[in-house]
């Protein structure tokens, strides 16, 4: 499986009523190894919201 494809996974699979955490999606960045940007834009493409963000990434 692709990164872009195991990332999208795991944000969907991750997520909750269309929302994950910052928290949420800086793990599954860190363990995919792409960056917050790259995972922040997987995750608008999917419609999904990231919420509690401390850092401004997304």
């Amino acid at each position: 499986m692709s990164k872009e494809k195991s990332l999208e996974t795991r944000i969907k699979n991750t997520a909750s009523n269309g929302i994950i955490t910052c928290a949420a999606l800086r793990k599954i960045a860190e363990e995919i190894n792409v960056s917050y940007g790259e995972a922040g834009k997987a995750a608008d493409n999917l419609k999904i919201k990231v919420r509690n963000c401390d850092l401004g990434c997304f």
